[in-house]
This record gives C-alpha cells, structure tokens and sequence, in this order.
C-alpha cells in the first residue's frame, strides 16, 4: 500500500509547535506529512468554509486534517482540496494518542482490587432525601458500599428504614456502629458488613449473621484484637480486621506499624483501613493522602477502605480513592512507577507546561498584523501580543494599564471582561505552574469544569456561523472574539 501522506492544516501560532511534534511522531507512526499554514494566527478559528478558500491543494496527500476545534460540514473542504478531510485534537500536543501512540501501560491501566466504603456521618441527623442523594453521588464516584454511620447514645429508630431504602436504590450497605440494638435492624433490612466489632459487642456475631470489621479494644496496644478475631472465626462469621488509623500528633506511625504487625500475624486474613482519620483531619489536599494511604494498602494486601468526605479540603475523598485505588494496583501488578498513564489526581499543578519563550513571543507580534489580543502566561509573567507589539508584566493589573495605554480606541465592557476574565485565568495558572491556553479551561485534573471558547459561545448565539472572514484577518478587522484591541 501507498504510505499515508497527510496535510496538517494550522494557523501561524501553532507552525513552530506542530513541526516539532510531527518531527518526532511520524517516524514512530510511518506517514508523510506537509503542513499548511493558512494565513490565520489562531488555527482555532477557522471554519470549513473559510479553509475551503485557502488550503492547497496538495497532489501527495492523502488525506487532510484540520484542528479539531474546526466545527461544522467538512464537506466544504474535501470538495476544494479532492481529498478526505478528518477532524484532529483539539490541542496539538495529544496528537500522538489520536494516531494510536498511548503508552505500552495504558492497556494494563483500570482494574483495581480495593474496595471502598464511603461514609455517610451523623446519618441519624439526615432526612432520608438528604441520605439517599449523598449516597447516589457517592456510588457515583466510585463507592462500592455505603456506609451509615450511627452515632453514640440512644439507638437510632429509623435505621432500618434508611437500609431498606438504600437497597432499594441497588446499593451495597455497611452499618456504622457498636450498638446491637442499631444493628441487628440494619441487618434486617439488608446490611451486609458491620463496623465495628470488639469484645463488648462480639457475643451477637452469631445472631447477625453477615460479615463484621474487628478492631482492638485499645488501639495503641491492639489489646483484645486477637481474642475477638478468634471468637469471630470460631462462630464461622467472616470478617475484616482494621488495626484503627490515628492521626498525624496521635501516633500514625505507629498505627502504620501495627498494620503491617498484624499483616505479619494474619498473612491471609482480610484487612481494613479508615483512612478518613487521616484525610479528615488534616489541613491538606485530601488526594495526595488517598492516594499514598492506598499505595500502602495494596502492597500489604488491604482490600478495602473507608473513607469519609465531610471537612471540605476533603469533599472529593470518595473520586479521588477510585483514581487512586486504580494507579496503585497498577503500580504493585505491573511493577511500573504510577506516572505516565494517569494524570487525574494531578490537580493544583498540570503533569507538563508547554513555553514559547520571550523571543517566540516577540517573533510572532512581529508576524501579527491584527489588533487582537494574544494572552499567554509563562516564565513568571503574563504577555500579550497584537499588532507587532508585545507587552508582558507579572501583574495582570498592570499588563492591562500598558494596553489600555495603547490603544487607539475605547474598550468595550464585553472586551474588558474577557480580557479580565482570561488574565484571572493566566494568573492563576502562572500562580500554580499550570499550562494556561486562551480560551480554553485551565486542567484541574477531574476536578476540570468544561468551558465553551468565547469564539464557540458568539458562534452558537450568532446566526453568522462562517466564522473569520478574509477580510477580518487580512485588514486588522476584529476577527477573534472579544480579545480584539
């Protein structure tokens, strides 16, 4: 067969990136390639119909394909051009997955053998509505069972009803609590694991019936941990056993030492780890913890947690455990260090920044002829380029007092607020080391909230959808949005 030749249509702005990329991309993946710059700074902005006037038409080429924010009928320019026309990535830097070129471990990457708890707290001060919709958005997440979490003092007489409901719903069910008169109800009307038994409850693990979590009766020193366990075995009641987490100031070295202690002393027995302890209770990010508390579990064995989201700094504990669970297992199974193949739990930073530099920057004011702003944030500043000019300042309030002082006629209130709008967005990323790109969302891993390009929102409320006209880029005309100076 003929190899693949393929014209790569781009804007100026993205010509220095794309060369380099497909530099070392095609040799890997076996295509030829011409790139066609089309006279356009931003290659986002051109539609169909617009490219349709301006590619070449390329006799070696097989095939076309133009940036994947191109919307619309491709048939416009498969027509020009005689040949098929494709819609690539939107950001030229995941071209190498969209030809296939995924890391080797991306096909071993998913399965996870942790099972999580997620707790719902206080449950007995809930309605049932309000219960039953924490629940559907912690199974969401990822939550294997729910988890009702009693509290201490008179029993709790709708629990069984709250079970029901849940089961009803399809959901596994834990009951969170000591008192017998709280579970035996519970486990009528469905429960399926009890937290927790020591030796002032463990006498009813006959009459319950279904699998219960030991736990010392003194953490510190495990005292009583192996006389229930062996009272438990002996009624043939199956069982999990957590030597109890304590918090960083309380011993949570220690409490990781009795893990793997009892680790030692039951090689083969099921395990459990409250991680909500830890996450809870300390005034961080609750991800990085989940994820290195998980590590620890799956090299020792520990196949399932609990884990709660109540403290704000640690609202997202339950997603953030299904990621984790997910790139620990994949680590121990594979024997791969956990990078390269999910960035999701990669938040306040982003996994690569991508920097043109000063002179790039300078070089392609020069190119522009437009009034349009071009926003970028790297190196310790924010820039701006338009027009052959190029200012730059690490204060966004000052950068916009140097284009204000430029400009040649009045601001409108819609261009201020998208340029405002797109510097908070740039200082922040340059605050954090995130990869700032106009008009786009910032990457907050899977916290990410999509967001619409202002040239995508002005197009879907506009009856005009042929995007930039000749004429726009041509003679300075506003052609991009509302960035334009």
């Amino acid at each position: 067969m003929p190899r693949d030749h393929i014209q790569f249509v781009t804007g100026r702005l993205a010509e220095t990136s794309l060369r380099k990329v497909l530099a070392e991309l095609a040799p890997q993946v076996g295509f030829d390639y011409t790139i066609d710059v089309l006279n356009i700074t931003v290659a986002a902005l051109m539609s169909p119909e617009w490219i349709a006037k301006r590619a070449a038409r390329i006799d070696a080429a097989t095939r076309v394909l133009v940036p994947g924010y191109c919307s619309g009928d491709l048939a416009p320019i498969a027509q020009a051009v005689g040949k098929p026309v494709e819609r690539g990535p939107k950001d030229l830097r995941a071209l190498p997955t969209f030809f296939g070129r995924k890391p080797a471990a991306a096909a071993e990457y998913g399965p996870h053998d942790i099972q999580i708890l997620a707790e719902i707290n206080h449950a007995p001060r809930l309605t049932c509505e309000a219960i039953l919709a924490m629940a559907r958005s912690m199974a969401a997440d990822g939550a294997d069972l729910i988890d009702v979490g009693c509290e201490p003092g008179e029993p709790w007489g709708e629990v069984g009803e709250v079970v029901r409901m849940l089961r009803d719903e399809g959901l596994r069910v834990s009951i969170d609590s000591h008192n017998p008169r709280e579970i035996e109800p519970a486990v009528r009307a469905g429960a399926e694991l009890i937290l927790s038994v020591n030796s002032a409850n463990r006498q009813f693990v006959r009459d319950w019936g279904c699998e219960v979590v030991v736990v010392p009766d003194d953490p510190h020193t495990l005292a009583g941990l192996d006389e229930t366990i062996e009272f438990v075995a002996e009624a043939g009641v199956p069982l999990r056993i957590d030597p109890i987490l304590e918090p960083i100031g309380f011993g949570f070295a220690a409490s990781l030492g009795r893990y793997l202690d009892v680790r030692r002393r039951y090689p083969d027995a099921e395990m459990m780890m409250g991680i909500g302890n830890l996450t809870e209770l300390t005034a961080t990010d609750s991800g990085p913890i989940n994820l290195l508390l998980l590590g620890f579990c799956e090299e020792l064995g520990i196949r399932s947690v609990l884990t709660t989201a109540v403290i704000n700094w640690a609202r997202t504990s339950v997603k953030e455990c299904d990621l984790g669970r997910r790139l620990a297992r994949y680590a121990v199974a594979t024997r791969n260090l956990p990078k390269h193949v999910d960035d999701r739990l990669v938040v306040l930073r982003d996994p690569k920044q991508f920097v043109y530099g000063a002179a790039e920057l300078d070089r392609l004011a020069g190119e522009i002829r437009d009034d349009n702003y071009r926003i970028f944030a790297e190196e310790g500043e924010l820039h701006a380029v338009a027009s052959s000019r190029h200012w730059h300042d690490p204060d966004p309030f000052d950068l916009f007092e140097q284009l204000l002082a430029a400009r040649t006629k009045p601001l409108d209130a819609g261009h201020a607020f998208y340029l405002g709008y797109e510097m908070a967005k740039a200082i922040t990323a340059l605050t954090l080391g995130k990869d700032y790109r106009q008009d786009q969302a910032l990457d907050w891993g899977f916290l990410t909230r999509p967001e619409e390009s202002h040239r995508e929102r002005k197009k879907r409320r506009s009856a005009d959808t042929a995007g930039p006209t000749e004429s726009a880029e041509d003679n300075g005309r506003p052609a991009e949005g509302a960035s334009d100076g």
